[in-house]
Order: structure tokens, then C-alpha cells, then sequence
């Protein structure tokens, strides 16, 4: 799930005026992660091509990023004489340093943000950033954090700020909203796999890019499982508010942010107990396990009784609101970008 830009920047207070406006690199790649950093106000390059490909995506389409949010070419990139480069994929150091003509870290600023969690041999996976002491890495998560392998490289926490699309909620329809993204081909790791289980004791509706096939492939009916196949994000929250819980059943992600907007949309979540979800979810907020047959009794009781569900996503919003809220995550940063660039 992502997260609409204007509620979003209503709720932050509207995009900020720091003192020192930066001019900052950066390639669209998480696009909620980034809806929430753009709204710094510093002037924020994105690379853009005419296939609007991975390294070429440009502004958002489905997001109503502000003005200081510009594109260019991949062709003019080298003019833009950036004052930083925000990376966050490996391949971006040698992409960055190509594209202008400058050696990241010694002749132009930059910082990496590590989203994932380690795809190697965990907790020993090196990260490639691991060698240099010049870039620092920012961590979305503690979890990132304790489980890189970063050697050498300067390493702080951010944690996600993710902009308050409003207490929406309304839980009249009672079946299960899940966000997933690209289900079956990322399988275990969204856990897909546990889904027909869930769907024995509740109802779901599926929400995400690439869901369209998910019910037919695990063989269920649109009674135990509907896809909603990519809404338009302006749309999205209002029609997962509806629902009447969450579950979030991911195996290996550093923290999935559909989770957290759930619960600041203010429905009652069940997470399976992988990665920060135990961080992320105080007890009075919802359950977590890493027992999926607790989470499907959860969801059930959620079901059978609005009350109970209401109170809890209530709980969910204030927890999520408190250590999610974007003001904190903008601070953070701004210190950050200053330090780096000074």
C-alpha cells in the first residue's frame, strides 16, 4: 500500500522551508519511503528516461508529489551539479558517479539508505557499502541494522515517518484487507504461501500490485479471497478502512509500511512476528506471532466483535502515530543532510 501525497502533506503541516535548501539526487524507488522525505522541501532530482524504468522512473503517477519534487533527464543529470546523492541500491554508486562525472562520497556528498534486510547469509551478509567509511547508511529499521553486516561504514537509525492519511476507519465490511505487492512472485516472502490457511477462518481482501491471479493460483473463491488489483492510492486507504482488521503475514521484509499505515488508519492488525513487526505493534494494538494459527484467532475475534476491533485499531493509531509520525522523521533527516554536506 503507498500513501496519498495531499492528505499526507496536510497532516505534516504542508512540505517544509528549511534554511539551507539542498539540491539532492535521488532515485524513485520506495515510493512511500520517498513520499515522506520529499516533503523536507528540499529540491529533490529524479532521474527520468522515456521508458520510466527502473533507474528512469521520475515523479510518482499515483502519488501528488509537491513542486520541489523535479525530473530530468538522464541525459542532463551531469549539469545538475547535486549538493548530495541520496543511493539506495547497490548499483547506484557506479549509476551515480557515472552519470556525473564525480566520485560519490570524496567530490559530491552521499548517503545510503538501506530499505531491505540482508538477502545473503544472515546475520554474516556484508553489506556493500561495508568497505568504505566515506558514505554513511541509514537504517530504515534496528532490525537492519543489527542484522548488515556494515564493517567500517558510519551506520545511524531512521526510522520510517509515514504521513497520516487520517482515522478513516470504519470496519463495516467484515472480511481481512492484506497490501501485497507482486504476491507470487515474491511467495515466501510476502508470505503468500500462508494466506489459504488465513482465508480458512476469515475472509480477505487483497490488495497490491500483480494480485489479480492470487486467488485462482491458491485456488480460492471470492469468498474466502478477493483481489483489488493496484487501486488508484487516493482510493486505497479509504477502501481498506472499510474492512474491519488487518493482517500482515510478511516473512522478510524490514518493515512493511502498508502495516503501519493500517494501524494509522486505525484498524486493529495482526502481524506475523518476523523482523520489527514486535517493535512496531505494542500489545494493546493488536497481536503478533510468529504462529499463524494465533493470528487467524485474532482476526476471527475481530470479526465477531466491532467493538473489541475498534478499540484496538483506536490503540493502533495512537502507537503508530507516536513513534511513526513524520515530523520526527523530517527532523531526523534534516540533521542528517546538514551533517553530510557541512
Amino acid at each position: 500500500m503507498t500513501v496519498d501525497a495531499q492528505p499526507a502533506a496536510n497532516a505534516a503541516g504542508g512540505v517544509r522551508t528549511p534554511e539551507r535548501v539542498l539540491r539532492i539526487l535521488i532515485w524513485h524507488v520506495h515510493g512511500s519511503w520517498t513520499t515522506a522525505f520529499v516533503q523536507s522541501g528540499h529540491t529533490c532530482v529524479l532521474p527520468v528516461d522515456a521508458e520510466r524504468g527502473p533507474d528512469g522512473r521520475g515523479r510518482a503517477r499515483t502519488w501528488d508529489w509537491p513542486p520541489n519534487v523535479v525530473e530530468l533527464s538522464t541525459e542532463r543529470l551531469r549539469e545538475s551539479r547535486p549538493d548530495l546523492v541520496v543511493l539506495q541500491r547497490p548499483h547506484e554508486l557506479e549509476l551515480a558517479a557515472g552519470v556525473l562525472g564525480r566520485a560519490l562520497g570524496r567530490d559530491v556528498p552521499a548517503v545510503y539508505v538501506e530499505h531491505n534486510t540482508p538477502r545473503g547469509e544472515v546475520p554474516d551478509t556484508r553489506h556493500p557499502l561495508a568497505d568504505r567509511d566515506d558514505i554513511p547508511i541509514v537504517h530504515v529499521t534496528h532490525f537492519n541494522a543489527l542484522f548488515w553486516d556494515c564493517g567500517r561504514a558510519p551506520t545511524r537509525v531512521i526510522e520510517h515517518g509515514v504521513p497520516d492519511p487520517g482515522h478513516l476507519y470504519t470496519g463495516e465490511v467484515p472480511r481481512v484487507g492484506v497490501a501485497l505487492n507482486e504476491p507470487l512472485r515474491r511467495w515466501r516472502t510476502t508470505g503468500t504461501d500462508l494466506l489459504p490457511a488465513l482465508a480458512e477462518h476469515v475472509p480477505l481482501d487483497l490488495f497490491g500490485m500483480a494480485v489479480r491471479r492470487v486467488p485462482d493460483h491458491l485456488g480460492l473463491d471470492p469468498s474466502r479471497l478477493r483481489a483489488h488489483e493496484d487501486p488508484p492510492q487516493s482510493a486505497m486507504h479509504r477502501l481498506l478502512a472499510r474492512r474491519r482488521a488487518y493482517v500482515h503475514p510478511l516473512r522478510w521484509t524490514s518493515l512493511g509500511l502498508s502495516l503501519i499505515e493500517a494501524m494509522m488508519l486505525g484498524l486493529p492488525v495482526a502481524a506475523l512476528g518476523a523482523t520489527e513487526a514486535y517493535e512496531a505493534v505494542p500489545p494493546q494494538a493488536g497481536v503478533v506471532s510468529t504462529d499463524p494459527r494465533v493470528l487467524a484467532e485474532a482476526l476471527r475475534a475481530y470479526l465477531d466483535d466491532p467493538g473489541l476491533a475498534l478499540r484496538t485499531g483506536t490503540a493502533a493509531r495512537e502507537a503508530a502515530l507516536r513513534r511513526y509520525g513524520v515530523d520526527r522523521f523530517l527532523d531526523e533527516w534534516e540533521r542528517v543532510l546538514q551533517e553530510v554536506t557541512s
